[in-house]
C-alpha cells in the first residue's frame, strides 16, 4: 500500500503543466488570443482541467470511506472473536 502511494504522489509531482483542449475550444481561444483577450484561454484551460479532477476525486472519496468502513468491520469481527475466545478458556 505505501509502495502504491508513494508511486502515485510521484506521478503526480512529476507532471508538468498541461493544457487540456479539444480542437473547437483550442480553435476559439486561438481567435481570442488573436483579438488581445488571452483571460479567455486561462480560464477555458481551468474550467477543463477542473471537470477532469472532479471524478477522480468522487473515486477516491468513495474509496476512501470504503476502506475506512471495512477497517472498522473487521475490527469489529476481531473484538468479537477475542470476546469469544475469552469466554470459552
Amino acid at each position: 500500500m505505501k509502495r502504491l502511494l508513494a508511486s502515485g504522489v510521484l506521478v503526480l509531482l512529476s507532471c508538468t503543466l498541461t493544457f487540456a483542449q479539444c480542437a473547437m475550444c483550442r480553435a476559439s481561444v486561438e481567435s481570442t488570443y488573436n483579438d488581445g483577450h488571452y483571460l479567455n484561454g486561462s480560464g477555458l484551460n481551468t474550467g477543463i482541467l477542473y471537470l477532469l479532477v472532479m471524478p477522480y476525486l468522487i473515486v477516491a472519496l468513495i474509496a476512501y470511506f470504503w476502506y475506512r468502513s471495512s477497517r472498522k468491520e473487521y475490527a469489529q469481527k476481531i473484538a468479537l472473536w477475542q470476546r469469544m475466545k475469552g469466554i470459552s478458556q
